[in-house]
C-alpha cells in the first residue's frame, strides 16, 4: 500500500452504508465519503496540484475533512488554515507555504480573498458540483509514491515561529496501522473528535477510521464550555472512544459532570498533547473502571505518535503517569547531551527513528538538518532520528518517565529546575482544578498559576514547602478564573508569561 486513499476505497467498499462522518449539520456514509473526495479530487485536479500544497480555509465541520481527502485525491498535499486565527498569522503560514490552490466556501470567500494570496480559490460547492473523472485519479494514483506527501502541519514551536511538519504517505499508514491494531479500533469505533484537524492528534481519528471503518463525530467546540450538555452530545450519538487534550477531559473533572448526567458509553478514553494530571484520571477512571485508559506521547514529526502507556494500575493525585514504551515499529532513543546512550535512570533526549517520522521542515532546511540528523549510535549507514527536545529516562519497569522539556528545563537559584516537577507535585492538592508553573525570567523567580478553590494559596505553599527543596518553590502564587488555552486547547504559556509581567 502506498496512497492513503487506498484505505478510504476498501472501506468504501466494505461498508458503503455505515456511518463515516458527522457533525452538527452533515451525516455521510462510507460510500458518500468516497463520492465526495472523487470530485472535489476531480475538480481540483484540473490546477494541476500534483505534489503541490493546497490550502484548506475552513471551519471545523466534516467538509473540511472531504477537503483534506479530495487534495489527496487530486495528487496534492493539504495543510489545514484556522478560520479563527488573525489574519497576519494566516499570511505567515501561507508565506512559507505557497500553495497552489486555497480551498474555502462561501462564508469565508471574503476573508480568503483578503488573504490576497497568488493561487486560485476554489469554494467547496463547486468542487462538489461536477462529476468525478476515474481516469483521470486513477492515473494521479498510479503515479504517486508513498513517500510523496500528504499533509504539511504547522506548530508554533518554542519560538513562536510556525514549522511546517511534512509528512509522507507512508508514515500515516505505518502510524495508523500501529494506532488501530494497539487499541483495538474497528467499524464499531465512534470517535469523539475534539481536536481541529489542523493539530496533529485528529490524524490518529482520521485516519484510524479510514483504516478500519471507524465513525468521526465531529464535536462542537462551544459544548466544551458546558460539560453536561457535552456529555450528553456523546450519548446521543453514541460516541464510545475519546483521543483528548488533557485540558478537555478536565474540564469534565472540574464541573464534576460526570456526577450529574447519564454516562456516555465510552470504552476507550486516550490523552495526549500535554501532561495528564493524575487526579483528572483517576476522576474518569471512576466513572469507568472497565475503559482502556492510556497516555499517548509523540510530537508531529512523529506523524502524532511515538510512545504510549496503557493505564493498567492506580495511581495517587501525585504521582506523575509514565508516557511507556515505544510505539511498534518506532525506534527510540535515549541520548545524552554528549550523543551517548544514556545509562538506565539517567535523563537523555528522546530520539525517534522510523517510518513514522516526518520527512523534515517544510522550506526549512537549516532547521530540519538541526532536528532530523544523523544516528550516533549507527556509524555505518545512514539513519536519520528526529530530535523531540524531551528529556526522559527509563524507570525501574523499564517504563519512560517524562522529564520535561530541554526548553523548559530552567536554572533558578544555581539549580536547574524542571517546571513539570513542580506541577506534579501541586496536583495532589484537593481543591486544586489545574496549574501550570512559570520562570519570570526577568525577576529571576518561580510563579504558580492556578485554577480552584477560593483560599488555596496556603494550602499549596505548605504543600510544596513538603515535598519540594527550598530552590523550587514558587516565589508567587496566582488564581485565575480559568486557565488561558491556545487554539489546541493545551494550557497557553506564553500568555501565562505575559501576566508576569502584569505583577
Amino acid at each position: 500500500m502506498k496512497h492513503i486513499l487506498e484505505l478510504l476505497d476498501a472501506t468504501a467498499a466494505r461498508l458503503p452504508d455505515r456511518p463515516a462522518f458527522g457533525d452538527e449539520r452533515h451525516t455521510l456514509t462510507w460510500g458518500q465519503v468516497q463520492l465526495a473526495v472523487q470530485r472535489i479530487g476531480t475538480a481540483l485536479a484540473q490546477y494541476h496540484v500534483q505534489r503541490r500544497p493546497v490550502a484548506v480555509y475552513l471551519d471545523h465541520e466534516v467538509p473540511c475533512l472531504l477537503a483534506m481527502l479530495g487534495t489527496l485525491a487530486a495528487g496534492g498535499f493539504y495543510t489545514v488554515l484556522d478560520t479563527a486565527q488573525p489574519p497576519e498569522r494566516v499570511r505567515r503560514i501561507t508565506d512559507q507555504l505557497e500553495p497552489a490552490l486555497l480551498l474555502t466556501d462561501a462564508p469565508h470567500r471574503a476573508a480568503a480573498e483578503a488573504l490576497g494570496l497568488p493561487c486560485p480559490i476554489v469554494e467547496m460547492d463547486d468542487a462538489l458540483a461536477g462529476p468525478p473523472d476515474p481516469f483521470r485519479l486513477q492515473t494521479l494514483r498510479a503515479e504517486a509514491i508513498d513517500t510523496d506527501l500528504a499533509y504539511v502541519l504547522f506548530t508554533s514551536g518554542s519560538t513562536g515561529a510556525p514549522k511546517g511538519v511534512a509528512v509522507q504517505h507512508r508514515a500515516v499508514l505505518a502510524y495508523s496501522a500501529w494506532a488501530a491494531e494497539t487499541f483495538g479500533l474497528d467499524e464499531t469505533t465512534v470517535f469523539g473528535n475534539q481536536t481541529p484537524f489542523y493539530f496533529s492528534m485528529s490524524v490518529t481519528d482520521l485516519y484510524t477510521s479510514l483504516r478500519t471503518g471507524a465513525q468521526i463525530q465531529v464535536l462542537p467546540k462551544r459544548l466544551f464550555s458546558f460539560p453536561v450538555q457535552l456529555l450528553d452530545y456523546l450519548t446521543v450519538h453514541g460516541v464510545n472512544t475519546l483521543y483528548w487534550v488533557p485540558s478537555a477531559l478536565g474540564g469534565v473533572v472540574r464541573w464534576k459532570a460526570l456526577d450529574y448526567t447519564a454516562l456516555p458509553p465510552l470504552r476507550t478514553i486516550l490523552f495526549a498533547g500535554e501532561t495528564m494530571p493524575t487526579p483528572y484520571l483517576n476522576y474518569w477512571q471512576a466513572h469507568y473502571p472497565t475503559a482502556l485508559f492510556a497516555n499517548l506521547f509523540g510530537p508531529t514529526e512523529t506523524t502524532d505518535i511515538c510512545a504510549y502507556y496503557i493505564v493498567d494500575r492506580a495511581f495517587a493525585d501525585d504521582e506523575p503517569l509514565p508516557i511507556g514504551r515505544a510505539c511498534d515499529n518506532c525506534g527510540l532513543l535515549v541520548l545524552t547531551a554528549d550523543g551517548q546512550a544514556a545509562a538506565p535512570g539517567e535523563v537523555g533526549e528522546l530520539c525517534a527513528r522510523g517510518s513514522f517520522l516526518a520527512a523534515g521542515y517544510y522550506n526549512m532546511p537549516q532547521k530540519t538538518a538541526e532536528r532530523f540528523c544523523p544516528n550516533p549510535l549507527q556509524p555505518h549507514y545512514p539513519e536519520t532520528i528526529y530530535r523531540t527536545g524531551d528529556l526522559v529516562r527509563y524507570d525501574e519497569q523499564g517504563l519512560l518517565q517524562y522529564m520535561g522539556r530541554a526548553d523548559n528545563q530552567i536554572k533558578h537559584m544555581g539549580y536547574r529546575i524542571e517546571l513539570g516537577e513542580i506541577e506534579t507535585a501541586a496536583f495532589g492538592q484537593e481543591g486544586l482544578q489545574s496549574c501550570a508553573c512559570i520562570y519570570d525570567a526577568p525577576k529571576d523567580r518561580l510563579v504558580l498559576f492556578f485554577t480552584g478553590q477560593k483560599d488555596l494559596e496556603a494550602a499549596l505553599r505548605a504543600r510544596l514547602a513538603q515535598r519540594l527543596p527550598a530552590y523550587m518553590q514558587p516565589a508567587a502564587y496566582h488564581r485565575l478564573k480559568a486557565m488561558p488555552q491556545n487554539q489546541n486547547g493545551k494550557i497557553d504559556r506564553a500568555a501565562l508569561r505575559e501576566l508576569c509581567k502584569e505583577d
